[in-house]
């Protein structure tokens, strides 16, 4: 008998919801200091993770849990490329 396939769990630093990792958007700090969205969840640096929502991401923004848990402030900006991802997502849905 084949045992079922571990998923890993993650927790939005907005709502403190505990989901599986594919489940969540990753903000990444890379090694250069830059912010982004990781849209791949493997890419190299410090990352924090949010619910695929408008307003999980900006509680996150307005309330600097993005920047405590990136340990840098990623601005304004970033909140504008998470939406436009999330509205994505929201396009792309099954």
């Amino acid at each position: 008998m084949k045992r079922p396939k571990h998923v890993p769990q993650r927790t939005c630093i907005a709502c403190r919801s505990v989901r599986s990792k594919g489940d969540l958007l990753r903000i990444v700090r890379t090694p250069q200091g830059v912010v982004e969205v990781d849209s791949t969840g493997k890419a190299a640096g410090r990352g924090a993770y949010i619910c695929r929502s408008e307003a999980c991401a900006e509680t996150a923004v307005r309330q600097k849990k993005l920047v405590r848990a990136l340990g840098m402030d990623a601005g304004e900006a970033i909140l504008e490329k998470i939406k436009e991802v999330i509205d994505w997502y929201g396009a792309n849905r099954n």
